[in-house]
Formats: C-alpha cells, structure tokens, sequence
C-alpha cells in the first residue's frame, strides 16, 4: 500500500481551510490589505488561487441574493464578480438609484457576510449585452449633452464618467466595503474591454486610456485596479484576459499577475437564435489549463446569468432570458453536471494551492507529441509566502495535460503512467494521485421539466396524473385596442426626419411617425394602366418597422440596419401614412455608440408616382412617442381600470396592437415560476406592475448541436421567469400588450423543477474529492488508492428523492433517461440505492463491490447507474427530512 507522502502538508491544508470556513462564518472580515506580485494577488499577506463567479445583481431580485451567493460558495467560489450599471443606478442625470436590484450595498454586503470577496467592475462601460453599452451601460441621457463623443479623450464624457466612477467609489467607502476597511472588495475594474475599439480612435483613445487609468487610481479606493482586453494598460493597472480560453495570456508587465475576468461558459442568444451551450467537459478544460499554466484569478462570465427584467436587454435582439448555459441557471437553479462537475474541479484546484502559491513558476515536462506537464513544488527552505513547513517536507503538485482533440494518450509521469483522455487535464494534488480529470464527469445530472401550476399536498400518484394536464392561466380576460397612430395632445411636429433615440430618450421602445400623402385620379390611372403599385423605399432601417395607410398595416420589416422596400396602396386623396419604429435592444457593442442611434438613415421616399418619386425626407411629419397604454400604465394595479376593458370572448380572432388583462393564483410551494407566452406573438408582459420583459415567439434554426455535443476542440424560449417575490398568493394581474396577435386563452402558469437526476460512475473514477481530507488519509492510515468512488446525488433545497427509477451495478447501457441493464447486473441494485436515497434530499453510495454485497462479474469493470426522482416536500404534503 502507497501511504499519501505529505502527511504534514495536508495536515496544514486541513487547518487553512478551517481557518477560511471559520472567517466565513462571521460578518464580513477582519480589515486586511490586498497587494500583488507576478505569481497572484496577495491577500492579507498571503497568495491566493481564486475562483470567482459572475452575478449581476438587477438580473435578480434581491430575494433572490442570498441564495444564489450561497450556490456559488457551495460550488467553490471564493469570490463574486458584478459590474455596476450607471443606465440603472442613474437614470435620469443627478438622480441615483440604489433600491430594489439595483442596491448595490446591499449584494456587497450579502456577499461579505457569506465570507467571499467581491470583485467590482465599475466600468463604466460594462458591454453586457445590456441595453446601451451592455447590459446596464450608458444612461440615454448621456448622448444629449453637448459635444460629447463616448470612450475618448473627449471632456464631456470624462467629466460625467469620473462623477459618476467617484460616485461608486466613494458610496463602497461609506459603507466600508473595501478589504482595509474589514469589507469583501479586492479588486475594481475601471473601462471595460477598451483595447478592441482603442484603434478606432487614434492618439485619442490612447490618451484617454492613461487618463482613465489615472483618474481611479487618484479615487483612493485603497486595493488594485485591472483593465480588461487592454494590453497597453498603464504601470500600476492590471491588464487581464476575456475570452474562452486564456491559459496563453500574460500580463503587460513581469510583475503583474495573470487574471482571467471572463470565462465564457456560455453565450447570449438573439430572438429566433440558437440556444448556445459549452460543454463542461470543455470548460473545465480551460480552467484546468488556466491554473496549470500560472493563472491566478478566474471568473466565471456568468455563473449565474439571470434575466433581462423590462427592457434592459441590449443588442439589438437580445433576448430576455440571460441564461447563458451558466453553472446556475436563470431561475436560480443548479445546472447539471456543470455545477456539479466544476464544484469538484474547484476542489481538486484547492487541494493543490499550498504548492502553486509557493512557487514562482511551474517546472515544465514534456510527455509526448500534445502532452505535457506542469509541476509545482513547495520546498521546505523556501521563504515564499504561505510557507511554515518544518524543513525535511516539501508540497508537490501536477497537471498533467492532452492537448489532441481526438486521441486518448498514456503518458509516464515520475515513474507512473496515466491514461489521458483527449482534450482533457488531470490533476494530482501529491504529483502521484489523480484527484480529477475534466473530461471525465462523475457529477450527476438534473433534468428540468416544466410542468403545469399543481394544487398543493396531493399524493405521489395524483403527481403523475395531475402534471400533464394542460391548463390556462385564466377563463377570463379583457382587452382594449391601441390607437394606431397619433393618440395624445404631446406629439408634435418636424420637418424632417428625426433620430428614434432623440425624440423617445429611450423612455418607449416604440416611436410613430405621421405624413399625409395625397394621390390623384391620375396616379390612380397610372398605376392600372402599367399594372405597378407605389412602393416605399426607405435606405436603412433598425430594429422592427410597422408600416400604416390609414390606419391599415401595409407590412412589416426587421433587421439591423436594412433597407426596406415595401409596396403599399393608397386610395385616391388624401392618406396617413403611418410609420411605427421600434427598437429592441439598444447597440451595446462597439465603437461611437452614441452614434448609432435607432430608427432610419438616409432616405425616405415613395416611388411609382405618375410624376416621380415622392422624396419624404424633408416632408412635414408629427411624432408621437409610444403607445397610449404605456403612458397611461394601464398594466398597474393602480391605473388598470381606468383603461375602459371589455370582456373577451373565447372564440374571438387574434387581433393586433391590444392589451390583454387576467388575473391568476400563485401557485403553492417554492418551484420558480414561467409564465408561457407561446401562444402568443411579439410584445411586452407585465406581472403586477413588474415587467417581465420583452417577449417574441421566433422559430430557431434546426441545424444546430447534434444529439450529442462533442466537448472537444475549440468552442429562445417562450418561456418568461416571474420571480416569486412578485407574487402574491391570489389575485396576481397580468397584463399583455401584443403587436401580431395570439390567443391569451393558451397563456399558462408553469413550474421549472427539476425532477429527474442521474448519475454514472464506474469503479475506475476517483473517490471524492472531501476524502482527501479525511483524517486516516491524512495521518497515514490508509491510502487515497483505498478509497472507493461514490455516486452523489442531490435534489434542489425544499425537495426529497421519493423514487429511485432505474438502478444497476454492472454493465448496464444508455444514458439519462434510458438507461437499461447490461449482461452483469447486480440484483440487490435498485435496494441498495433505495434505502440509501429514497426520503433524503441528498445522498452518496459508494461503487464498489462490497457496498452491494458480491461481485455480479470478475474480471469486469463495474459502473453503477442511477436515475431518480425528486419531489417537493410540500407538494407530497411531508416535512423536510
């Protein structure tokens, strides 16, 4: 038996990590100082490997913070990442707002007293696929003061960036976030991403560059600064990598660490796009890689993703949800196996922290044609920080890595050899024992159902009855018709065409236009005798244009930057011809933003005419902001009723530009909450006074990620989250307004529950990552090679596992779902895994032969596959176990 060589090192990894779950527990921490050398941050003297996860705040409620703070410590974040956003926190000039998703404070403080740091990016620029500037960027306001031009050496813009950056700064101090004031803050980030536009502007970006630089470090604010994807970053700031991989990136400067700000584990997606998805085999990758090539600081771009609440989303034609294929999903919920599977990366990381904080640069091997080996040794003498070994031990740590896409590779490492799957990274704690690889998955994996709103406290076979039935969210509705046109004394007009963004200031996705044509009997003739129709021709247009004659829609136009063609008819004398811009998602990417505006460009005419085209560019037109509805918040409680609302009938045919009202129940339990708007056609959706967000029903491409993703190699839904908090127990309004027309009967309320797990692991895998820090192992009694690898599954909080569907230990087939049983089969398999699961929320058996009573097959490698069932303990009607 090989005994684990390092008892003392281990000894001392048990004690630090006590010491950092003790500091956990208390309110935020002792006041510490945080520096930085070439290897890592140095906090409160000592380097420190970090794993952080990305949360921005107004994706979520505030109800929300706390447990989606404590998902990401469990799954071995020990920092939480956020951008500010000035559109929000400012959204008129001078007028702050720091309430609601918006209380910055109060997701700071949440996130010290959960024992994590806070890294804060202030940007304020945040490109976040928010609206303006990503996600929550630049407020709308900012593009009407005088001479401004966006991100350059242009005082307009830095004087109201460093007012509102002074703003953040000086509020964290206040409050006492920073780390020397006992807070979580360690790091701030100051631009965001600049280096891709920096050309763009010439000597002009530079300057502003070394101004943005200087301007934070003056603030004070007492920890470092980083600029992201800005290799030319001045001395004391910290350039760092966003990409999705960057274990090739190195600072601007020997002595600056290398900082990972954003990890892409997923992407956005586009109204009618794909639902993009990153293998976690292949993310795991990249983190492993990160780290083994001297990386320091990681963050996860998003670890929760969330939803673009309102009309926040930027783009344009980002959709609403901001899931992101992120470890948590966007209603809170854990995402497996990438939860899971990440959670025990994170574990085997840590476990080798000792020896990659002691050294200043890893000893390189090569192990074959796309393998190698990173080492990382802690020697006794070393004065390095974090180092209090007595003089005859030492720390050794591995990653050992296969870099070809396609071939598993053995390769001899000090002596032993180790089988590598492609494209994958095995990590050894002692430089001898795989603790994980990250192409092999041992986490379980949770597959979600959306199910109909059920009545509380029903049975276990009323469940199975009860979940398939299709219900609507109500027999009753209302409605009332938008006005088509120029609805309300405030219009005006201008000769001349006018930018959609000047005259809405963003306040209204939706702008009218209004001219009056007139056409003679001559024109009429023309147009029989040729056989041709007027057309109206316009030179570019963005994001969707409803195109009116008399208050009749002629047709309708999407896209980004097009040209439009529209043939139209006109009946002899005078028309309206009424043109609706909308937007949907501001720009929030790029170069001069404050110039790409909405709307049209260049010219507007209408061609087919007896005497020539109709050139409507300078023509007279009245401009009306909005709809009456919206001005009106008839989807409040509070001005609802004054809408004039008539009931509706069941067989009433979809009719466009109406607001729809209902009321509904919440549902019991604590399940998130959809509402399913796919009976319905392109608008906004409104729970009790909250808008949900935009909502579009766009069939997705079908030539997408076959069956089967492959992680290897280089990397919509109508469903629309209603966060708890905003529900009352009954009587709940709902209000639609919908462009294209939809059946409201068909809305429904749905649950998001995960409902099904599984998990597969063979005799081969590695034992737990908590077992190598268990006491035996550590005093020597017995080797990481004894221990035995285990199943572990886990329900969501509030839920049980009631059933266990499928159980064999043997060889048995298939996947999640359809799994079925191989030629060797265990027959106490279903037994063992039921008394050990079945009433608990969570639960681990061991694989191993022992642990089901006999061998079922020697000489064969066993796995253990298990599929279960979770259900509420409130909807079964039992308490927690």
């Amino acid at each position: 038996m090989v005994v684990f060589e390092n008892k003392a090192i281990l000894k001392l990894l048990l004690v630090c990590l006590f010491v950092q779950f003790s500091v956990s527990a208390a309110n935020f921490f002792q006041p510490f100082n945080v520096t930085y050398d070439h290897r890592a941050l140095i906090i409160d003297g000592k380097r420190r490997m970090l794993i952080s996860g990305g949360i921005h705040y107004p994706r979520a409620t505030p109800q929300m913070w706390p447990d989606l703070i404590a998902k990401s410590k469990e799954g071995g974040a020990d920092v939480i990442e956020s951008y500010t956003f000035w559109n929000g926190h400012e959204p008129v000039r001078g007028q702050y707002n720091f309430e609601g998703r918006f209380d910055l404070v109060k997701f700071v403080k949440l996130v010290g007293d959960n024992g994590l740091y806070f890294l804060l990016r202030i940007g304020p620029y945040v490109c976040a696929e928010w609206n303006f500037g990503s996600d929550f960027g630049f407020p709308v306001w900012l593009r009407d003061i005088p001479g401004i031009e966006f991100r350059t050496d242009n005082e307009p813009f830095k004087r109201e960036m460093q007012r509102f950056v002074t703003k953040i700064v000086d509020l964290m101090r206040e409050e006492k976030l920073f780390s020397w004031q006992g807070g979580p803050i360690i790091l701030l980030q100051i631009e965001n991403e600049y280096g891709n536009m920096e050309g763009s502007y010439g000597q002009k970006g530079k300057e502003y560059v070394k101004w943005a630089a200087n301007m934070a470090l003056g603030l004070g604010a007492g920890v470092p600064w980083v600029m992201c994807k800005q290799t030319d970053a001045p001395g004391d700031i910290i350039d760092t990598c966003n990409n999705y991989y960057c274990d090739g990136y190195k600072p601007n400067s020997p002595n600056k660490p290398t900082i990972w700000t954003e990890n892409w584990d997923g992407w956005y997606t586009s109204w009618g796009g794909r639902l993009p998805h990153r293998p976690v085999e292949d993310l795991a990758f990249a983190v492993a890689r990160f780290f083994q090539r001297g990386g320091s600081l990681m963050n996860y771009y998003m670890y929760f993703g969330g939803t673009n609440f309102g009309r926040t989303s930027g783009g344009p034609f980002y959709i609403t949800s901001y899931d992101y294929d992120a470890p948590i999903d966007e209603y809170g919920l854990r995402s497996e196996p990438k939860w899971g599977h990440l959670k025990d990366l994170h574990a085997a990381i840590k476990l080798c922290e000792h020896a990659l904080v002691a050294a200043d640069s890893p000893q390189y091997m090569k192990l074959g044609p796309r393998q190698e080996a990173h080492v990382y040794w802690e020697n006794t003498q070393s004065t390095v920080l974090n180092t209090t070994l007595s003089e005859s031990q030492s720390a050794c740590s591995a990653f050992l890595a296969n870099i070809d896409e396609y071939n598993t590779a053995t390769v001899t490492f000090r002596g032993k050899s180790y089988s590598l799957p492609p494209w994958s990274v095995s990590i050894l704690p002692d430089c001898s024992n795989v603790a994980f690889n990250t192409a092999k998955v041992g986490a379980q994996t949770s597959v979600k159902l959306v199910e109909n709103a059920l009545s509380p406290k029903i049975s276990a076979p009323e469940l199975v009855m009860t979940k398939n039935e299709v219900s609507s969210i109500s027999e009753s509705w209302m409605s009332v018709k938008e006005p088509i046109g120029i609805w309300s004394e405030s219009n005006f007009t201008f000769q001349g065409l006018l930018e959609h963004l000047k005259v809405t200031k963003d306040e209204s996705d939706y702008l009218w236009h209004m001219t009056r044509i007139y056409v003679s009997d001559d024109d009429i003739a023309f147009w029989e005798e040729n056989k041709v129709s007027p057309t109206l021709v316009i030179d570019s247009m963005r994001d969707v244009l409803r195109i009116f004659i008399n208050g009749e829609l002629m047709g309708s136009v999407s896209g980004h930057w097009v040209k439009v063609v529209q043939p139209v008819q006109f009946q002899q004398g005078y028309s309206d011809l009424m043109l609706l811009s909308q937007t949907v998602g501001l720009q929030n990417y790029g170069a001069f933003l404050e110039k790409d505006g909405a709307g049209f460009r260049g010219q507007i005419k209408l061609t087919g005419f007896k005497n020539g085209d109709i050139d409507l560019s300078k023509a007279s037109w009245i401009y009306q902001v909005g709809l009456k509805g919206e001005f009106q918040k008839i989807f409040t409680i509070e001005e609802n009723e004054k809408a004039g609302w008539t009931n509706l009938k069941l067989d009433a045919t979809p009719s466009t530009f109406t607001w729809y009202k209902a009321y509904f129940d919440s549902p019991d339990g604590s399940e998130p909450i959809a509402i399913d708007l796919g009976s319905m056609g392109k608008g906004q959706a409104w729970v009790n006074d909250h808008n949900i967000g935009r909502y579009w029903n766009l069939t997705a491409p079908k030539d997408g990620c076959p069956d089967s993703c492959d992680y290897r190699g280089t990397y919509g839904s109508n469903k629309y989250h209603v966060p708890r908090s905003w529900l009352q127990a009954s009587n709940n309004l709902l209000v639609i307004f919908e462009e294209i027309g939809g059946n409201p009967f068909e809305i429904s309320v749905k649950l998001r529950v995960p409902r099904i797990l599984c998990a597969q692991v063979s005799e081969s895998y590695y034992p737990p990552l908590r077992e190598w820090l268990h006491l035996d192992l550590i005093d020597g009694k017995v080797s990481i090679s004894d221990m035995k690898p285990q199943i572990h599954l886990q329900c969501e909080d509030g839920q049980i596992i009631s059933s266990i569907e499928f159980a064999s230990y043997g060889t048995p087939h298939g996947s999640c779902q359809n799994f079925s049983k191989g030629n060797c089969h265990s027959p106490n398999s279903l037994s063992v895994v039921s008394e050990a699961c079945v009433g608990r929320n969570s639960c681990s058996v061991e694989v191993s032969n022992s642990g089901f009573g006999s061998d079922p097959c020697r000489g064969v490698l066993k796995t253990l596959a298990v599929e279960a069932r979770c259900v509420s303990t409130s909807t079964i009607g039992v308490s927690q176990f």
